[in-house]
């Protein structure tokens, strides 16, 4: 007999409910669904992710953006992923610059994410990096890891583009903890149960 009932003895039905009604879609054309933009952040805001800076160099000068949106994409051959949006002002010249590093942020660089999240500012004002060894791109000091990437390919996806890079040096830290984002806020992992 099927249950209802989650692990911890809440009502699934009763859990579903405190996420509020199911947001209404408007179908146009016959095939694209289309929700409230806020109801939608909302509902995937719900999804806890780590937090990154992805970063290059481009005639000599550092740049780079914040990504909440990377991913393993493949092991053979070793690709990654993020998202940036179309409306990046930083994507443009690190795509130029042909690679890119993307710095894993530990828990105690969350004023390191608001400042490569900024739209105006130097991103690096009181950051400390150094190359690294492949492609030359910015490496974070105490990132918690790090992918050394050369840009293989970007595919259009809505208001956004997901870049492909190709794994070509990586690295992380012993120790230490992911900064993470959760539902608008930056919160922090206390370690496996």
């Amino acid at each position: 007999m099927a249950s209802d009932r989650s692990p911890q003895g809440t009502s699934v039905r009763s859990a579903a409910a405190q996420l509020g009604p199911p947001a209404k879609s408007n179908v146009s054309n016959g095939s694209e669904i289309t929700f409230e933009s806020t109801r939608f952040r909302q509902v995937l805001g719900h999804f806890c992710t780590g937090v990154a800076v992805v970063t290059a160099l481009q005639r000599g000068q550092p740049i780079g953006l914040t990504v909440q949106s990377f991913a393993s994409v493949s092991l053979v051959p070793p690709l990654v992923s993020f998202c940036p949006s179309k409306s990046s002002s930083s994507w443009p010249r690190i795509k130029a610059s042909g690679a890119f590093c993307v710095n894993i942020l530990k828990d105690a660089q969350e004023a390191v994410s608001r400042a490569f999240a900024a739209k105006d500012g130097d991103r690096f004002f009181n950051v400390s990096w150094r190359r690294t060894p492949e492609t030359g791109s910015p490496l974070l000091e105490d990132a918690l890891a790090w992918v050394d990437c050369r840009f293989q390919d970007q595919h259009d996806a809505g208001d956004h583009v997901i870049v492909v890079g190709r794994v070509v040096g990586l690295g992380a830290m012993e120790q230490g903890w992911p900064l993470l984002f959760y539902r608008g806020g930056y919160g922090h992992f206390t370690g496996p149960r």
